[in-house]
């Protein structure tokens, strides 16, 4: 018989708490749901990385415009480079096996053009090494091959390997496109395999049980396959930069298992108070839940900043992203309350509540007794870990990107060091007119700029489309080539030109971030100081907690700099520096640890908020938040540290960056800012810590969020109790 309450049929706890009995309710149809998610999401999102995009072009950047120009006048897809070493150019038989496969080549389905070594004038002379053992075979793709027909082209140059002894590898930048794709696939893949296994581990010590640990890592999977149908999705209508797709995973990952992780551990607890399964499931989904979805609508308005920015790479960034999280909180507030459903009854629940004094509690005393000095050291600890990105430098690293041992940054090192006339010039200059306008161009303009080395013959490209290659003194993407760049686009000798090349896309990247970096870096400031806000109704805290974020997250691009940058470590980290670091992966650094350190504000402020609320001190509630949230936000940075390391254990030198640097900011928020920085700058701060101007006050007691929720007693049921074959063994509520 059922047990009604004669309390108002209004919904307990809010409609989160509803959800909950919802989904415990209704388990089998909300873990079916989810299985034909991760279903379809391997089986069908499993293919966004074909469909990806190597390198996506803005059409605002000049750099991308000047190569819009160039496609449009002779359009070809791409090409397809062999080295061809080992034996001098001119062996009899390495010169017949190379014009055999030439010819062949030639006449292949796609293919527009196949040059070698051995005809006459200055184009094949380009394609001989200067001491004579080496020569290059160049195929340029029409712009309507496919992918099958650029295959067929790679597998009949590298059939040439060991003809007459000389050693043949295919590359070009059709080929590394490919290489891009199927590494950052394999790196995505080997993330996840390293991380989740090892995250269960953790998990299981954290709990000390099998099934508790078990929910976080089922919910991480599942949230995997909907951010892969997400992503899939978004291929459809914009281009996918590759490099987003592990980017976005390894956030969706990180995300969900710190949710479940949160959810099972508020589970526990209300277990540990006595509350049978049902009705542990909705106390959790009212609580935990709450902020779950607090903190994701953080991390969201964190990437949102991202859509400020008119580049491809991070308005996909920013679109994967959100959906990621968006799917990330779903899974936490529907499937793991149909997960603990199935398995409530084997999660053991805590002997006792967690202590009011202990590790954390005693850890805060201290830091309040030298309050100023610990505040004083912690911001200079992370200023000056923060120091080393001031003398960070952008850069396009191009084929450096890939691992040493991939074939397609081999040949493009072999290039540009034994090919100099071939190897593609720091800037070229697109010129919208005959061959004869852009050689007086070149004479009058290029040659005369101080930083400029040498012009390399003016290429015709098209009938009134020309390019001309400008080479510079020292580094190709150096302060001297930018300043070329500045030059060139200042001086266009009264045509219409377009500055492209590598230092030419750093500097355009660099201009759209000092112009609309402020506008992004205000949109991701004012959201989170307005959700704070609604969520603590002080004025105070949100701006803390913002400076404290800043500190953690320059200290992160610091480290990032000297690891990336100076080198540190390269050789344990299995990279060699390229001098700088991607030109995108700063700002994605900040998006990404600026969402993830309020993801941990979030955790701690609702504990000291709803302890405060309860009548104790500033200083009390400061105590018992950190000591009661603690253990949790500890063992969720540890899980999500695991995560980042996983990823940036692949080959990858984008993915391997951001790896390093989220898993340095998590590290640094959870240990330095979190138990230290927090507490110091609190017990400084006391009651003002809650402060707001009165209108302000007013405004938040009528629209403001609420972390705590009131929730009637275990021993007064307020729902009706669930059928009892839904619940099998466990209590009702």
């Amino acid at each position: 018989m059922r047990n009604r309450s004669s309390a108002p049929t209004a919904v307990v706890g809010g409609r989160l708490a509803a959800i909950g009995r919802f989904c415990f309710r209704h388990r089998r149809w909300v873990l079916g749901f989810w299985a034909v998610v991760l279903v379809v999401g391997v089986l069908i999102g499993g293919r966004v990385f074909e469909g990806s995009v190597a390198g996506a072009s803005s059409a605002t950047a000049e750099a991308d415009r000047g190569s819009a120009v160039v496609a449009a006048a002779d359009p070809v897809k791409g090409t397809v480079t062999a080295v061809v070493d080992g034996k001098p150019v001119d062996d009899p038989a390495v010169r017949a096996a190379v014009e055999k496969a030439v010819t062949e080549v030639a006449a292949l389905p796609g293919v527009s053009s196949a040059q070698d070594a051995y005809g006459s004038g200055p184009a094949p002379a380009a394609l001989r090494a200067a001491d004579g053992t080496a020569s290059l075979v160049t195929v340029r793709m029409a712009a309507t091959s496919t992918s099958a027909q650029t295959d067929g082209v790679t597998h009949r140059l590298a059939a040439l390997n060991g003809v007459g002894g000389a050693h043949v590898t295919v590359g070009g930048d059709l080929v590394l496109q490919q290489e891009v794709k199927k590494q950052t696939e394999s790196d995505t893949r080997f993330g996840e395999m390293v991380t989740l296994p090892l995250t269960l581990v953790v998990m299981v010590l954290v709990f000390g049980g099998l099934a508790a640990a078990s929910l976080p890592v089922i919910g991480a999977i599942a949230s995997i396959g909907g951010a892969l149908l997400a992503m899939f999705g978004f291929s459809q209508i914009m281009d996918i930069d590759t490099s987003v797709l592990p980017i976005a995973t390894v956030l969706g990952l990180g995300l969900s298992i710190d949710y479940a992780l949160l959810m099972v551990n508020r589970f526990r607890e209300e277990r540990g108070h006595g509350a049978g399964i049902a009705a542990a499931v909705e106390r959790t989904a009212a609580t935990a839940g709450r902020t779950v979805a607090f903190s994701g609508l953080t991390v969201a308005v964190a990437l949102s900043g991202l859509f400020v920015f008119t580049s491809p790479v991070l308005g996909a960034v920013a679109a994967a992203g959100v959906s990621v999280v968006v799917i990330a909180v779903a899974a936490a507030l529907t499937l793991v309350p149909a997960l603990l459903g199935f398995a409530g009854s084997r999660i053991k629940a805590p002997a006792a509540p967690v202590p009011d004094e202990g590790f954390f509690s005693r850890t805060v005393r201290r830091v309040r007794k030298r309050a100023v000095l610990v505040a004083l050291a912690c911001v200079a600890v992370l200023m000056a870990a923060g120091a080393p990105f001031l003398h960070a430098e952008m850069r396009s690293s191009g084929a450096a990107v890939l691992p040493a041992s991939s074939a397609g940054r081999q040949v493009a090192e072999t290039v540009d060091h034994r090919f100099p006339q071939v190897a593609a010039a720091p800037i070229t200059v697109v010129v919208e007119g005959g061959a004869h306008v852009a050689q007086a161009y070149a004479d009058d303009v290029v040659a005369k700029l101080p930083g400029v080395s040498g012009v390399r013959a003016v290429t015709p490209v098209g009938d009134e489309v020309s390019t001309v290659d400008v080479l510079v003194h020292g580094d190709p993407q150096g302060a001297e080539a930018k300043q070329v760049v500045d030059e060139l686009r200042a001086d266009r000798g009264g045509l219409k030109t377009y500055v492209t090349g590598g230092a030419a896309s750093v500097v355009d990247f660099k201009d759209e971030l000092l112009s609309r970096g402020p506008w992004a870096l205000g949109l991701v400031a004012a959201g989170t100081l307005v959700l704070l806000f609604l969520m603590t109704g002080s004025l105070v805290m949100p701006v803390k907690a913002l400076l404290m974020n800043l500190l953690s997250l320059g200290a992160s691009l610091g480290a990032l700099t000297l690891v990336f940058q100076d080198g540190w470590f390269s050789g344990l980290l299995g990279f060699s520096p390229t001098g700088g670091l991607e030109t995108f992966i700063p700002v994605l650094v900040f998006a990404f640890a600026f969402g993830l350190s309020m993801d941990y504000e979030v955790f701690l402020l609702a504990r000291i908020k709803e302890l405060h609320q309860r009548g104790h001190s500033c200083t009390r509630a400061v105590e018992l938040g950190v000591q009661r949230s603690g253990r949790i936000i500890t063992s969720a940075a540890l899980l999500m540290v695991i995560v980042f390391a996983g990823f940036a254990a692949g080959d990858m030198l984008m993915v391997k960056q951001m790896g390093i640097a989220l898993a340095v900011a998590v590290a640094v928020d959870a240990t330095l800012v979190r138990c230290l920085l927090v507490p110091a700058a609190m017990s400084l701060f006391g009651e003002f810590n809650w402060w707001a101007p009165a209108p302000l006050k007013r405004l938040h007691k009528r629209f403001g969020l609420s972390e705590h929720v009131e929730l009637p007693s275990l021993e007064q049921p307020a729902v009706p109790a669930p059928r009892p074959e839904l619940v099998g063994s466990t209590q009702a509520v």
